[in-house]
């Protein structure tokens, strides 16, 4: 297969040369970007100039290799543009380069561009005012999903075989489910954060790829894994040690939805699918019923995204020594912002304490089962123009700045309702801190990909990246077709 490690191997031996390669590489982009979006920065030419200074030694284990950056804050790129997706900050350059960048650089990767991304990474479709619509290979009049929508495309086009993602509420694993990729969101604390923001929406986001083999997966996982001392979040040892992984594993799962929404016969049959293929395995495989209070924790979720959203554009304005208005972000940040102004300091620490509540409970169902497995997606990827949301919510957004603590709830939960049928699985990992992988075993009877998602104990991605192979070798994956051997 053509993922990274082939093509790192490949610049090793100088069976091609890193000058044809990108340029190659840069003629196709040209090409085949207009019609996906998933690239809104490509610096071809600096980057085809500055060729002679990447290098391919051999202790470099990605040398060589093209990885686009997603144009969100984790993974700034020095003097590279750091929008986030926003109109606000189109213009704006980072001063440095995040802690990820660099050990992405250090690891023999060369920065490829910047990928699309919704304004600040709040939705699970890719379609900035700023940018607009990326779009999905597999089916350009559907979305890759969101916020990785842009590395998502850029990697199911075949164009490249790796590319920087974060997910801080399902943002890797989505793409990964709507475009075919495996999607890993590795243990809270496990990859490089900072130096700009640390925390991360209080430890719920994490920065990692999207990729295309279980050995790119798990060579880039061990060699990111670490993390400043200075980082708020670090992972349990259990990280660190090496396990001996049964031959039979428990595996846990179900196919309803955590917030009683409805979930297409196509994600249950995913599941089902995958069942067969483990049993054959020699897994043993359970049924079970949702142990935490899916709805109790989507809410906290939201006030929580509403206050840190609420401190971030604090800062703004003291930055710009000006308020900011409506005109300056899009409406649904718009409604965010709003909520997060008038969120009581109460409710915002409650929130964290029933995640911490939550990641407890699944520590607990982890000492009875090694994995849980549900969908990754309960819908294959929407159309570019589905309908999200209505004039009627639209038209109170306008008015958040008027409604009560109460009614802006209501209504950031209305404004993401639709959005959320489509995704209800992904977050749990996310509030919990535990890892969880999108494996692309399905292909929907319209031809779309739809992904199922494991989860872990802390620490335990050797269990994630072993189901992950096994599922591989066996054949069961649905890739791109450009990734079909």
């Amino acid at each position: 297969m053509k993922d990274a490690t082939y093509w790192s191997k490949q610049f090793k031996l100088k069976e091609i040369s890193l000058a044809d390669y990108y340029q190659a590489l840069s003629q196709r982009i040209q090409q085949e970007n207009p019609h996906l979006n998933a690239w809104v920065e490509w610096p071809g030419e600096e980057l085809l100039s500055q060729l002679s200074d990447f290098s391919t030694a051999e202790d470099a284990p990605f040398a060589g290799v093209p990885f686009p950056l997603k144009m969100l804050g984790g993974q700034d790129k020095r003097n590279w543009k750091s929008t986030n997706g926003s109109r606000l900050f189109a213009e704006v350059r980072s001063h440095k380069s995040s802690n990820f960048t660099k050990k992405i650089e250090d690891l023999g990767f060369v920065a490829a561009g910047k990928t699309n991304a919704p304004e600040f990474g709040f939705k699970n479709i890719t379609d900035p005012i700023l940018y607009g619509p990326a779009r999905n290979p597999w089916n350009t009049e559907h979305s890759p999903g969101g916020s990785s929508g842009g590395a998502a495309a850029a990697v199911a086009s075949g164009i490249v075989p790796i590319a920087g993602a974060s997910d801080g509420g399902g943002s890797i694993r989505i793409p990964a489910s709507f475009c075919g990729l495996i999607g890993l969101k590795p243990t809270r604390g496990a990859m490089p954060s900072g130096p700009g923001g640390w925390r991360g929406w209080q430890g719920a986001s994490i920065d990692f790829a999207l990729t295309v083999s279980m050995r790119d997966t798990e060579k880039l996982f061990y060699a990111l894994r670490g993390n400043d001392k200075a980082a708020p979040y670090h992972p349990p040892k259990d990280e660190w040690q090496s396990h001996i992984i049964p031959r039979s594993l428990k595996i846990a799962y179900l196919t309803d939805s955590p917030i009683g929404s409805a979930v297409s016969d196509e994600a249950v049959k995913a599941v089902r699918s995958s069942l067969k293929q483990l049993t054959d395995l020699g897994h043993e495989v359970t049924e079970i019923t949702w142990p935490v209070d899916g709805q109790q924790l989507i809410q906290s979720y939201y006030s929580m995204n509403a206050a840190e959203t609420s401190a971030m554009f604090g800062n703004i304005q003291q930055q710009l020594g000006r308020s900011l208005t409506i005109n300056d972000m899009e409406l649904m940040t718009w409604g965010i912002y709003q909520y997060g102004e008038k969120t009581p300091v109460k409710k915002y620490v409650n929130a964290l304490n029933l995640w911490d509540q939550a990641a407890a409970v699944m520590e607990q169902l982890f000492t009875e089962y090694d994995l849980f497995l549900t969908p990754t997606t309960a819908f294959p990827a929407p159309k570019i123009d589905q309908e999200l949301q209505s004039d009627t919510i639209r038209e109170r957004l306008i008015n958040a700045e008027s409604l009560s603590e109460e009614q802006l709830a209501s209504l950031v939960y209305e404004m993401f309702e639709k959005s959320l049928v489509l995704t209800p699985f992904t977050q749990l990992a996310n509030l919990t801190g535990q890892p969880a992988i999108s494996l692309p075993t399905h292909l929907t009877a319209e031809g779309l990909p739809l992904g199922i998602q494991f989860m872990a104990s802390k620490g335990r991605e050797d269990l994630l990246l072993a189901i992950g192979q096994q599922l591989e070798e066996q054949g069961c994956f649905v890739l791109p077709e450009s990734y079909r051997e």
